[in-house]
């Protein structure tokens, strides 16, 4: 697609026209497949998961066109609701279709069933003959081939992945934009009226708090009630808000207390830092703060809505969070970022994490489908940017408007959707999206569409921001396979592992601690009990597995 189309042309014309223009020599070799479609098997039956606003796939215009294509037709078998409970009865009793689609299998679930033969192995079909956009990709992005491929070799569900990072804003390096999941914040009307640069170490941050606190700038500078200021708040452990930041200070950043965040890489080793000598000293040191007032009482026990109307009401100087607007709300331009801060012995180190990983749960074909390389070349249109993005959000014509000097996609706006529709964009969207294994690499976003303006927002910051301060890039991946019996291990013990780490911690920080005997029982509670080691051995073979397979 080269063309621009004006706004006026789109909107004047029908969906299924545009879509089908959209469409239309898509994807390359159409004509190829389509003869090979001629042989064989060339209609499939799909059971899966849809939108609770679709109306279902059998007229969506661009899935007919993409069928079209490749000379099969498809009967689609979806639903928003028991999906789980009908794909169970159709394998217990092997009433199978073609391929199941949008049900989310686990890799568990994917190893179980590429055993037993009720999924068949996709690898035989992933390659430039049968699915060229896929096995481009794959080509590309060996960490994807990776993600998707079981400990028996087989891959069983083809990739899915929603890619946000950096690249998407043109940098070289791709970094996910969960990366560093919390942005933190200093109130510098604050700093600037008591005289104080901006805090550059945790001393002296802890001076600022004190300053804060002492000078009550929260009734001081905004009028607010006597004694409202809250020096420090957030969500302890949480995602976007949580304190985990402020742990650099002591060699690592816990994204917030889960197995997975908590797991450290340095120099190709496996560790988990909940029993580092820089945890127990980290515990220690924010205790202190805690005991002295700085951190807020509630930051155990409030929810999101309660610490953000904290923070837009003014009564608090410092706190973490995706962006300053949304959590400071009309005092958001009194904030700046606070750097990472350098610990007691002048260093620190960002653990960062990957993104929201690649999972193959989405699409898989049984072992009733008898011609599956005229259904693989269906759903390798699906890897072209173009096409996944109309499946993401809808179609060219309808949610798609018209192409920028860039030849850039531009979305429907709000206005223009409930004039046109009576409804928002984002409830078109979800009329028109299909569920399945939908793959948007970061680069699509400087190729094909825009991302939202807070994601554009937010990845700048991390780029321009937040990577200068991160030495090391390396993290153990979320989407690393796992055998069965490491998946039992992992389902055994992970519950219990991860509650025993976040309530002590949280006992420490307000309590105090740990001592010597403390620390010594609360790593021995962790091995003993918890399965610290039996975990340690499946992560760290499934690391070992991850780097050899990329």
């Amino acid at each position: 697609m080269t063309a621009t189309i004006t706004r006026r042309d789109f909107l004047k014309g029908s969906a299924a026209g545009a879509a089908s223009f959209a469409l239309a020599g898509m994807v390359g070799g159409a004509a190829e497949l389509t003869a090979k479609a001629a042989e064989g098997q060339t209609e499939f039956s799909i059971v899966g998961a849809q939108s609770a606003l679709s109306a279902g796939y059998d007229d969506n215009t661009v899935l007919n066109e993409m069928a079209d294509n490749v000379g099969i037709t498809i009967n689609w078998d979806t639903m928003s609701d028991s999906v789980s409970e009908q794909v169970s009865i159709r394998i217990a009793g092997n009433t199978l279709p073609d391929a199941f689609i949008g049900v989310g299998f686990s890799n568990y679930d994917l190893a179980q069933y590429g055993d037993d033969g009720t999924f068949i192995d996709l690898t035989p079909y992933i390659t430039e003959e049968y699915m060229p956009n896929l096995t481009a990709i794959l080509e590309e992005h060996p960490e994807i081939r990776s993600a998707i491929t079981m400990d028996d070799g087989g891959i069983y569900g083809l990739p899915a992945a929603e890619q946000m990072g950096t690249a998407g804003i043109g940098d070289e390096e791709d970094y996910s934009i969960y990366t560093i999941p919390q942005f933190s914040m200093i109130n510098k009307a604050w700093l600037d009226d008591l005289g104080l640069e901006v805090p550059t170490t945790l001393d002296e941050l802890h001076d600022a708090l004190v300053a804060f606190q002492e000078n009550d700038m929260s009734a001081k500078y905004y009028g607010n009630d006597a004694g409202s200021t809250i020096p420090m708040s957030f969500g302890f452990d949480q995602w976007c808000w949580g304190q985990n930041i402020f742990y650099a200070g002591f060699g690592f950043t816990n994204w917030p207390n889960d197995v997975i965040s908590d797991i450290q890489v340095i120099d190709g080793e496996v560790g988990f830092a909940c029993v580092t000598d820089g945890y127990r000293e980290a515990v220690t040191y924010f205790h202190d703060w805690y005991a002295d007032g700085l951190i807020d009482v509630e930051v155990f026990s409030q929810s999101d809505t309660q610490y953000m109307a904290k923070c837009q009401q003014g009564y608090v100087g410092v706190g973490t969070w995706w962006y300053i607007e949304e959590l400071m709300g009309d005092y958001a331009d009194d904030y700046v970022f606070l750097p990472v801060l350098a610990g007691p012995d002048g260093t620190y180190n960002v653990t960062v994490r990957t993104g929201g990983g690649t999972n193959s749960g989405n699409l898989s074909i049984t072992s009733a489908c008898e011609t599956p390389e005229n259904l693989l070349a269906f759903f390798d249109q699906w890897y072209d940017g173009e096409a996944v993005m109309q499946l993401q959000y809808g179609p060219i014509g309808v949610y798609f408007t018209e192409q920028d000097e860039d030849g850039m996609w531009l979305s429907i706006t709000d206005e223009e959707s409930q004039e046109l529709y009576g409804k928002s964009a984002g409830e078109l969207k979800s009329e028109y999206e299909v569920y399945g294994p939908k793959l948007i690499l970061s680069e699509y976003y400087n190729e094909y569409f825009y991302m939202e303006d807070r994601a554009i927002e937010r990845l700048t910051d991390l780029s321009e921001y937040w990577m200068a301060y991160v030495s090391d890039p390396t993290c153990f991946p979320v989407d690393c396979v796992y055998t069965a019996d490491e998946l039992d291990t992992i389902d055994w013990y992970k519950a219990d592992f991860e509650s025993a780490v976040s309530e002590q911690e949280a006992l420490w920080i307000q309590n105090g601690g740990p001592t010597d005997d403390e620390w010594e029982a609360y790593k021995n509670k962790l091995v003993n009990t918890c399965g610290m080691e039996e975990l340690l051995e499946v992560y760290t073979d499934a690391y070992t597995r991850y780097q050899e397979a990329e």
